[in-house]
């Protein structure tokens, strides 16, 4: 498959061969191939036999792995939904304390989540993005080479049972059959792209009028098949003669109405646009709301001839960073790497690091972060540039300072900030 070329900088992790191998395993046409044809546009199945692992996907999460999530971590809620009859079910069917020194009372009950999922229960675990190692690798891997921050569920449900009733999702979607086989029925949209705020219960009566005609897609899933689902397309799947296993990977991704939202929020800096209606206008009468309204769309057209791009980029970057944390760090095994580090010792940029660098006040330079900036001076600029767009450099090789001694400081300091991690 075409390599996807790496963006660097600019708060956009490069893209490295696992990013891309990531995507290549969910889809089987080539990369630029399914951006141009399907993605945000058309639905895609992809067969097993089509995807390069052989082994479909129980390497990032197989039965065994459920039931060990469900019985020996200490599962609390949200990470666990449970769905009968297209009905959530209530979590305190399913939660209590822990016993002695764990006593919080929401954590999953592995006897009564058996009840449910042996009478017919759809089990859901959620956030597995953030839990189960496998997948916080192949998430951050997947959601680097899309560029669009993503989560990850589980979906478990008995023989011949249906989870949820035909439904659309307000983000796009991979689903990645892991056990069993499941029947999905595919529908076009109600609503194009719809967003967050647009649920499919809005439209409830659009929705299953939809769904009793001809389907876009009528398929069964076999283990190691995967289907790509633009957000809106409608769906509904149910588990054939065996238990069902697949995996969901949802695509927060932006969309223009983000850009209207924040510039929205920057018009309140117009003077214009912040001032009262006339005294005793009649807000509920057409005629007295109309020339109110001419003038603020005049006013408003004026303002986003105006509007700053730089500032515009900023509440995006406030919005989207945050969505996706960067590769995991092990604290107590980078506390030692700080006290044991030398100059021949190789340090890395931290894999999925979100980052800006740009000129500060009083000769300094500042590596912007998701949560914070740091400050330092203007003589490690080149090798901040050296290290963050590599794979990884010895210390005595970070250019632009004058001896180890500096280098070593500089190299402590980004360890210490979890923007380095040891190579």
């Amino acid at each position: 498959m075409t390599t996807i070329d790496p963006p660097g900088g600019h708060g956009r992790p490069a893209v490295p061969s696992a990013a891309t191998r990531a995507l290549e395993r969910c889809v089987s046409v080539e990369p630029a191939k399914f951006a141009a044809a399907h993605w945000g546009r058309a639905p895609l199945l992809s067969r097993a036999a089509e995807l390069p692992n052989p082994d479909g996907f129980t390497d990032l999460l197989s039965p065994a792995d459920a039931d060990e999530l469900l019985s020996r971590r200490g599962l609390r809620t949200p990470f666990l939904r449970v769905a009968r009859d297209g009905q959530l079910v209530p979590a305190a069917r399913f939660t209590g304390g822990g016993g002695a020194g764990a006593e919080i009372g929401d954590q999953v009950l592995d006897e009564r989540i058996l009840e449910l999922y042996a009478g017919g229960a759809t089990l859901v675990l959620q956030g597995l993005h953030r839990l189960w190692p496998a997948l916080i690798d192949f998430a951050r891997d997947l959601g680097t080479a899309l560029s669009q921050p993503l989560q990850v569920n589980a979906y478990l449900t008995p023989p011949g049972n249906q989870g949820f009733a035909t439904h659309y999702d307000t983000h796009d979607v991979f689903v990645l059959q892991v056990d069993g086989r499941k029947h999905w029925r595919i529908h076009p949209p109600v609503l194009i792209d719809p967003l967050e705020k647009q649920p499919w219960g809005g439209r409830a009566d659009e929705v299953s009028a939809t769904a009793d005609g001809p389907a876009a897609l009528d398929v069964v899933l076999e283990p190691g098949d995967a289907l790509y689902l633009p957000r809106g397309w409608l769906h509904s799947a149910q588990a054939q003669e065996t238990s069902s296993l697949h995996l969901t990977v949802g695509i927060r991704a932006l969309t223009r109405y983000a850009l209207v939202e924040e510039l929205l929020a920057l018009a309140a800096e117009d003077p214009r646009l912040r001032a009262g209606l006339p005294f005793g206008t009649d807000v509920a009468d057409p005629d007295a709301i109309e020339p109110e309204l001419t003038e603020t769309v005049e006013a408003l057209r004026d303002w986003l001839l105006r509007a700053d791009p730089a500032a515009v980029a900023a509440r995006l970057r406030s919005r989207a960073w945050p969505a996706a944390r960067p590769a995991p760090i092990r604290p107590l095994a980078q506390a030692a790497a700080l006290t044991a580090l030398t100059a021949d010792s190789r340090i890395a940029p931290r894999p999925g690091l979100r980052w800006q660098l740009s000129p500060a006040a009083d000769g300094r330079v500042a590596l912007r972060l998701v949560d914070r900036t740091v400050t330092l001076p203007d003589q490690c600029a080149p090798a901040l540039h050296a290290l963050l767009g590599s794979t990884g450099l010895r210390v005595d090789d970070l250019p632009g300072l004058d001896d180890d001694a500096d280098r070593l400081v500089l190299a402590r300091r980004l360890l210490r900030e979890a923007v380095a991690v040891p190579a």
